[in-house]
């Protein structure tokens, strides 16, 4: 286009570069500050836009641009220095002559405010066209929105609304601002088709039939809920009296409207064609309504068919399946239904786009995200194919490209996060040093990790989906405690079968006066050691001066010793086999005792024994105080004194040798001095030493043991005769009893359900960290496995709970089929919250959530989401969707579930971009 000559209107010399800037800057100024409802804005190119910024402030590229849009990566490398030609509006615009003569200059449906163009007062339109002219020129008119009808927005994408005239057929494409009256579209109907104004009644048509008489002819389009492409039909008339062309009756009211319904049949509307805009291809025939032609293509292509909802609610448009992709429908359906994205990506929230974010995806998610989610809420729509969202999805995320089946948690954690990176309005990231809480109140420490969360995180993602926990590590060696508070997307909650564990041991005591004996306690399933020895000590009535060691036992040896508090229980198998040994507690001057049964074996074949000892029974430990020395004759005697309740007796006697002699019943003579009827308990024990050479404490058993200073254990064997075997009750060579035994599941566990508090109070519960993620404790300066504790602390609008049903090792895959019984209503989470300053109820309602059928990788997805308008619940099967009862949506698939913020009335979301020019109204939204 040629540039044109420049002068101003009045012919005036050429203005300079920072004359124009200073001059439109003005005129802007005035038109935001006096912009009223029926103003006219125009759109204009940004690429012009972008070019005519850089040549007016050719001076200042130092200094801020002043006006100047920041919304420059979709435009071309121009030369600054070189000043703009002509206006020229042609890229966004369709070819004019594929438009019919009675309808305006169409732009492309998928244009987007400061990435296509920009919205200018009339005011400077004219003054820029004046300079430069071009055109063609777009104007748009400024009307009222929101909930409040107090804002005001320019109606970028009037309503284009399909005429049918009956019976003739003639057909007609016209736009009218959604602000115009019933009246007016009745009064542009006969015009356009050259009828009277008495022989016309229009209806709202939809689904090849008539859905409304519109006769209040005061009455708004918007509040008519007539909506974008919808289908308007034009019923005329033979005579005054009502009595229509096609043979039906239909009376008519003072106003020249029709009253009662006549057939017809539906006209499918126009077939718009979309083309490229701003590098995005937008879907051809977008505008296709849900007719009775393209009903029955349906059914016959996929067997489904076609929810309307003209004149009713939108949100009800289905996903086809592009292959094993149900994963990403399922997740994309719930975020497009969570009412704070809706209005969002609605509206202009293009102006919110971080283009320079090196961490998002230079705004091409949130651009694809925005244009499907328009797409899926524009009503009567046939189900959409996603492919240029996912086709954006691989390329920023590669491991969902191809067709695979995936986890459809781990894209909504990547779309969540690259939404929010995409429309982060923080556009430089401030470098923060978080301090710990040092026992400063946690509200202060709280709301300083917010405000440093805030300050490089600020999105709509974070205003509707995060939240804060406090986390609490204590080092389990100096007791240090660190508190911090870190934000949350969504909670992982793991499925808990049952909160508590049973577990079997068998209690062993130093003294004769018990027998070894079994004893089962309820723990923590998801507990510590710790649990485990509180809960066994209440058990045995442990006494103050006793204490209790836990053992592993395997093979008739010590295996492990479960001496650390922190050690998780879920460390213990259900087949293992524990021993809790009740001894004195050890204090400065008290050898701990190590005591390993062995006997000889007989030799296979003949009487003799063989020369190799094997461990068998139950190992033992005992305490030894002591002053100065330990002797052999010491040790001998309190083996004897824990071994007596093995042979069944009671009383203990000491013969005239030292030896000990138990009550027994026998017919050998008497020995050693003990009386007849008696055993003498006299073993042959070796104990081993530091270099593990055994020494033999049944010789010169008055002399003194050098005991070691180190509170190291000793390990002694105890070396069994056959004749001692003999005379033993049998029982204590038994193994010991597991941990626990499984049985036949009763009715009544394979039918309780789990409660999500239980899998809440599961993920909030107090527990060591994994070993390869253990912490630096800044007090010793080591890495340690600190103890783990988690509060919820700020809960978001929409909270977003992950329900763990898959497990992943090496060598298996494995799902959990658990029924979780979570409430739609009133989820009341008060109680786990941490800030107790706060005395508002947390109370949230269930409005969407995805389910997962099948085992691993070859499942299938659905969501189950309630339209919030109409109060009901619907299935989104990929294409199909179908109303549902409340009472189906709770099943053992349930796999995410999404909550929002119980509340009396929505509050209203809006953006906090600037205009390239201080320009108050903002662009209408367009629902393609």
């Amino acid at each position: 286009m040629a540039e044109v000559s420049m002068c101003n209107s009045n012919g005036a010399a050429e203005l300079s570069p920072e004359e124009e800037r200073v001059l439109i800057r003005d005129i802007a100024l005035a038109a935001g500050a006096n912009s009223k409802e029926g103003d006219e804005f125009f759109l204009i190119t940004q690429r012009w836009w972008q070019h005519w910024i850089e040549y007016v402030n050719l001076d200042q590229q130092n200094s801020t641009n002043e006006g100047s849009s920041v919304l420059n990566n979709h435009s071309d490398s121009v030369s600054s220095s070189k000043r703009p030609a002509g206006i020229d509006n042609s890229d966004l615009i369709y070819d004019s002559a594929s438009h019919d003569d009675n309808i305006s200059v169409e732009i492309h449906d998928s244009l987007l405010e400061g990435r296509d163009y920009v919205l200018l007062p009339q005011d400077v339109w004219n003054q820029l066209h004046s300079w430069y002219g071009g055109g063609p020129p777009l104007a748009r008119k400024v009307i009222s929105s929101g909930l409040s009808q107090t804002e005001l927005a320019v109606e970028v994408y009037p309503l284009r609304l399909q005429l049918l005239v009956m019976p003739k057929g003639d057909r007609s494409t016209i736009r009218i601002s959604k602000k115009e009256t019933i009246g007016e579209l009745h009064r542009r109907s006969f015009e356009i088709f050259n009828l009277n104004a008495e022989q016309v009644c229009i209806w709202d048509y939809y689904g090849h039939q008539k859905h409304a008489l519109m006769n209040d002819m005061d009455k708004t389009l918007d509040d008519a809920n007539i909506q974008m492409d919808q289908d308007i039909l034009v019923e005329v008339l033979s005579n005054v009296n009502g009595t229509a062309l096609s043979g039906h009756m239909c009376s008519v009211n003072n106003n020249g409207s029709a009253k009662k319904e006549a057939t017809s049949i539906l006209l499918e509307p126009s077939k718009s064609t979309l083309s490229i805009a701003g590098g995005f291809p937008a879907s051809k025939g977008a505008s296709r309504s849900c007719s009775s032609e393209i009903s029955q293509e349906l059914d016959n292509a996929y067997g489904i068919s076609c929810v309307s909802t003209r004149g009713s609610y939108g949100g009800l448009t289905g996903l086809q399946n592009l292959g094993n992709t149900c994963f990403m429908n399922s997740a994309i359906q719930c975020l497009v239904h969570t009412p704070e994205f809706a209005k969002y990506f609605r509206e202009d929230y293009h102006r919110e786009i971080n283009w320079q974010n090196p961490f998002g995806m230079v705004g091409e998610l949130a651009l694809a995200f925005g244009d499907l989610l328009r797409k899926l809420w524009a009503p009567g729509r046939a189900p959409i194919a996603p492919r240029p969202f996912k086709a954006k999805l691989a390329r920023f995320a590669p491991q969902f490209s191809g067709y695979s089946q995936h986890d459809s948690q781990e894209l909504l954690a990547f779309l969540l996060d690259g939404l929010h990176e995409d429309l982060n309005r923080v556009k430089q990231k401030p470098y923060i040093k978080s301090r710990d809480a040092d026992g400063r109140p946690d509200e202060e420490v709280a709301d300083e990790y917010w405000a440093n969360h805030i300050a490089r995180n600020n999105s709509i993602i974070v205003d509707v989906c995060q939240g804060q926990y406090k986390s609490t590590l204590v080092c389990p060696i100096c007791n240090k405690v660190s508190v911090t508070f870190d934000p949350f997307m969504y909670l992982s909650l793991p499925l808990q079968s049952a909160t508590t564990r049973s577990m079997t041991l068998t209690i062993l005591t130093s003294d004769s006066t018990t027998s070894p004996f079994p004893c089962t306690v309820s723990v923590p399933k998801h507990g510590w050691c710790r649990d485990l020895i509180q809960a066994v000590s209440i058990a045995c009535s442990l006494k103050t001066h006793e204490e209790l060691k836990l053992a592993e036992v395997r093979n008739h040896q010590f295996h492990r010793f479960l001496d650390d508090p922190c050690l998780p229980l879920s460390s213990i198998k259900d087949d293992d086999r524990i021993a809790a040994y009740k001894i004195s507690k050890s204090s400065k001057n008290s050898l701990l005792l190590r005591l390993i049964h062995r006997c000889r074996p007989q030799e296979t074949g003949s009487n003799g024994l063989s020369s190799q000892w094997n461990a068998f029974g139950v190992p033992l430990i005992a305490s030894i105080p002591y002053e100065d020395s330990i002797t052999r004759g010491d040790i001998q005697r309190e083996v004897q004194k824990i071994l007596l309740p093995w042979f069944g007796g009671d009383n203990l006697i000491q013969d005239t040798d030292g030896d000990i002699c138990a009550d027994y019943v026998t017919d050998s003579p008497k020995t050693n001095g003990c009386p007849s009827k008696t055993l003498s308990l006299k073993f042959s024990l070796q104990m081993a030493d530091k270099s593990n050479e055994l020494i033999d404490l049944s010789a010169k058993e008055g002399k003194s043991i050098r005991v070691a200073t180190s509170s190291a254990p000793a390990v002694v064997y105890v070396d069994w005769s056959r004749d001692l075997i003999e005379k033993c009750s049998a029982k204590y060579f038994e193994n010991l009893p597991e941990v626990f035994r499984y049985g036949p599941v009763s009715k009544k566990a394979r039918t309780e359900p789990l409660s999500l508090y239980t899998c809440l109070e599961a993920f909030l519960r107090e527990e060591p960290l994994v070993p390869e993620d253990m912490w630096y404790c800044p007090q010793c300066k080591e890495r340690r496995q600190a103890s783990k504790k988690l509060d919820l602390w700020r809960l978001p609008e929409v909270l977003v709970i992950h329900l763990k049903r898959f497990s992943y090792s090496r060598s298996m895959k494995h799902k959990l089929e658990t029924f979780v019984n979570f409430p739609i209503r009133d989820f009341d989470l008060t109680n786990y919250v941490g800030n107790k300053n706060s005395t508002q109820r947390q109370l949230y309602e269930l409005y969407a959530l995805t389910n997962h059928y099948g085992g691993m990788g070859s499942g299938h997805y659905t969501a189950h989401i309630k339209l919030l308008e109409e109060n009901k619940w619907y299935n989104f099967d990929d294409s199909h969707i179908s109303l549902i009862n409340e009472d189906d949506v709770k099943s053992a698939a349930a796999y995410v579930l999404f909550y929002r913020r119980a509340r009396s009335n929505d509050n209203v979301l809006t953006s906090n971009g600037a205009l390239p020019i201080p320009i108050e109204p903002k662009s209408e939204p367009f629902q393609t």
